[in-house]
Parts: C-alpha cells; sequence; structure tokens
C-alpha cells in the first residue's frame, strides 16, 4: 500500500483503526477465564500488574474454593495468600479481595453493581477495574486504559500528549463511536499483548505499520538518519579523494626531470 504517513491526522488514524480491527478482529474479547461477574472481578483485581496467564493459572483453585461472594467474604486474607501466593502483591491483593467480597455481600446483597461509581467503592477496584467489568458484563459504554490501552494508543497516535489513564480515556472516549468503546479496548490490549509490546515493538510484522505515528517517527526518521548519515561518508570520501588526487599530482609533477 502506498499511504501517506507524513500528512495523517488523527482522524484519519481513527478511521483506519476502526476499519481493520472491525474487519479483523470483530470478536476480540479478554483472555481472562470466568463463569459469573463475580469471578470476572475477583479476576481483574488480580490482574493488575500480572499477565492474564498467570491470573488464569491461579483462579480455577480460587474460583473453587471460593465460588460465591458470601464464602470470599467469611474467609481471611490468609487463606486467600495461599491460593494467589504467585501473582504480583499477594499480600495486598489478599485484603483487596476479601474486603471487596464483604462490601458486596453487606452493601450490594452478594451482586456486582453495574455503576462505576459503585464498582470503585470496593476495595482493589479502581477506574480501569471498574470500566471493565462495566463495559463487559453490562455491555455499557466504557473503555478501561491498562497499560496496553495506554501504550498503544499513544503510539498509533489516537492519544496526543495524554499524561495519565484518564486522559487517555477522555481522548478515545471523545474520538470512538460509543458502540466501539468496550471491544477497542480489547483490541488495544491485544494488540498490545503480541505485537505492539513495550520494549521492542514487533514494526515488521504488525499489520497496522503504515497509519502508525510510532512507525512513522522511528522508521522514517531512522530511514533519513541513515541517508544523511551516508551522504556524510560519501562527502568526506570524495573530498578525501580529492585530495589524495592533488596530492599524487604533485607528486608526478616533482619527479618529472627536465
Amino acid at each position: 500500500m502506498n499511504h501517506e504517513l507524513s500528512t495523517m491526522n488523527k482522524k484519519e488514524r481513527y478511521k483506519h483503526f476502526l476499519e481493520y480491527f472491525s474487519k479483523n478482529q470483530p470478536d476480540a474479547e479478554t483472555e481472562l477465564h470466568y463463569g459469573n461477574p463475580f469471578q470476572l472481578l475477583v479476576a481483574v483485581i488480580l490482574s493488575a500488574q500480572c499477565t492474564d496467564k498467570r491470573i488464569n493459572q491461579v483462579t480455577p483453585a480460587l474460583f473453587e474454593r471460593f465460588p460465591t461472594p458470601e464464602s470470599l467474604a467469611a474467609s481471611t486474607s490468609d487463606e486467600v495468600f495461599t491460593y494467589i501466593r504467585s501473582v504480583s502483591y499477594p499480600n495486598n491483593k489478599a485484603r483487596h479481595l476479601v474486603g471487596m467480597a464483604k462490601i458486596l455481600v453487606d452493601v450490594f446483597k452478594g451482586e456486582v453493581p453495574s455503576a462505576i461509581e459503585d464498582l470503585q467503592k470496593m476495595p482493589g477496584v479502581g477506574r480501569k477495574t471498574a470500566n471493565v467489568i462495566s463495559s463487559v458484563v453490562f455491555a455499557a459504554p466504557a473503555i478501561a486504559v491498562d497499560t496496553h490501552v495506554f501504550r498503544v494508543s499513544d503510539r498509533i497516535g489516537l492519544t496526543n500528549k495524554a499524561r495519565t489513564p484518564l486522559a487517555v480515556e477522555k481522548q478515545l472516549v471523545e474520538n470512538l463511536p460509543e458502540d466501539t468503546l468496550a471491544i477497542a479496548h480489547h483490541w488495544l490490549i491485544l494488540h498490545g499483548r503480541y505485537i505492539c509490546v513495550a520494549r521492542s515493538p514487533k514494526c515488521e510484522i504488525c499489520p497496522i505499520s503504515w497509519f502508525c505515528r510510532y512507525y512513522e517517527r522511528t522508521h522514517t526518521e531512522t530511514a533519513l538518519r541513515k541517508a544523511e548519515v551516508l551522504k556524510v561518508k560519501k562527502a568526506e570520501q570524495q573530498k578525501k579523494k580529492k585530495a589524495l588526487d592533488k596530492i599524487s599530482k604533485e607528486l608526478k609533477k616533482r619527479s618529472i626531470k627536465p
């Protein structure tokens, strides 16, 4: 494809973003394993700064031992810890899970609430987690911003100078159609998890590099820098060659006898 990266604006990037992922990942969804809203809430709390793969390894036994909010609320953080010791920050998360379950039982009668404000009243539930539950369970027009969403939306060029997750969320909500917010969250996460990884993004296999701002900046600028370096080297070589030719001619003149 011959696309003019340098003249592409944000509106065009959003258009291409929606067109590509709507066609190629129409059924994108969370990779966390869960059977009901309560289990998803537990899994999302555990997933903070941890991989979905790790969470999926520990939740089967956890869900078997604590199948309901009531059973989890009646437990202790020490017991919960034994089931989640391999995840990141297990002590804090164990306390959060028990505290969350108690509020879920005492305040919400064991039912996961749909309102983001209500969800955030529970320990371990920040805006990102609340948005995940709201969008995945209740199909609400919300988009959760985790590290993948934060990074990828900036690299592609969907956001501009967004320094906080909330700023990213606001820009995405402002520019994406409401009915795509929930699935766009999964598009960005999966793209960030498998292609646009943090340290060494796999630009060489990325199917959307042609409208990606990061690719435009790094690869175009890199190519220009390389070309400039070669140009300078070539000029230096030519200058050196002229100097040598001049010396050679002068030596020849001196060697000629009358």
